[in-house]
């Protein structure tokens, strides 16, 4: 059974198509990165999967079921643009959101959710900022909080919008090592990606997207030339790797384009 299955789904802003006629099913346990220029729908792909914004048409089933009935499965981490950094809260209750679902929205968090959140906030190297506002954290140290946060909704099914944007190098491996031991335990991770020299080693899925699907499937098989010049409707200027440079550019990944 798939993860993810989503069937003729259609997103319009203003009467504009942003995503037309998108289908495609995303294996369990898998790590699936969604690429595409500015503008594709990437976001929007997400956001009208959770239910954040409507669409036209289409089905999303998670597990065989309607996205309703499966919604305590499903984890979200947001672009950190999206988020009010100045609202005046800490780091251990942003984490505790996460676990609203479990405890309901109108309780108070006992002993063992407090414990839940903190070990939470341990795994991403941020048990030493419990009690931190969230307006006095980095960059990276704010996504770790919202790391947390999607650790301590304990899902089965995880969308990431952007994670890498704009945090620091270890911040970025402790991404890649959540998402790493989420694949380990069977879960799927969902993630809207921009940095193309990237996603060979990141994601084992791809898919490729301008307002509609262009290619989805396995990394090696997709992630090609010719499908990402389908996407991004210019030429791809690709680097090989020479003694002097310190990543490897390959024919099909590891790249750099230009659209013409």
């Amino acid at each position: 059974m798939h993860a993810l299955h989503v069937s003729d789904l259609t997103v319009s802003y203003d009467k504009k198509p942003v995503l037309e006629d998108v289908s495609f099913s995303i294996p369990n346990g898998s790590i699936t990165g969604i690429i595409g220029p500015n503008g594709a729908g990437k976001s929007t792909l997400i956001k009208s999967i959770l239910r954040l914004i409507p669409s036209i048409t289409g089905e999303v089933k998670v597990y065989g079921k309607p996205y309703a009935q499966q919604k305590k499965l499903i984890g979200y981490v947001p672009q950190r643009s999206e988020v009010d950094w100045d609202f005046p809260t800490n780091a251990l209750d942003v984490v505790l959101m996460g676990r609203y679902r479990h405890i309901g929205m109108f309780k108070r968090a006992g002993k063992e959710e407090i414990a839940w959140a903190k070990a939470c906030l341990q795994k991403v190297g941020m048990q030493d900022y419990t009690d931190r506002q969230i307006s006095q954290l980095s960059g990276g140290q704010q996504q770790r909080v919202f790391l947390a946060r999607a650790l301590a909704q304990d899902c089965l099914v995880y969308f990431m919008d952007e994670p890498f944007s704009g945090v620091d190098a270890a911040t970025e491996r402790a991404i890649i090592q959540l998402m790493k031991n989420w694949k380990q335990e069977g879960k799927t991770v969902i993630v809207v990606h921009h940095d193309l020299q990237t996603v060979e080693d990141y994601f084992d899925h791809v898919m490729l997207l301008n307002k509609q699907l262009v290619d989805f499937g396995e990394t090696p098989k997709v992630f090609t030339l010719e499908n990402l010049e389908k996407t991004y409707g210019g030429k791809i200027a690709f680097l090989q790797k020479t003694p002097s440079t310190e990543k490897e550019h390959h024919a099909h990944g590891h790249l750099a384009f230009e659209s013409e």
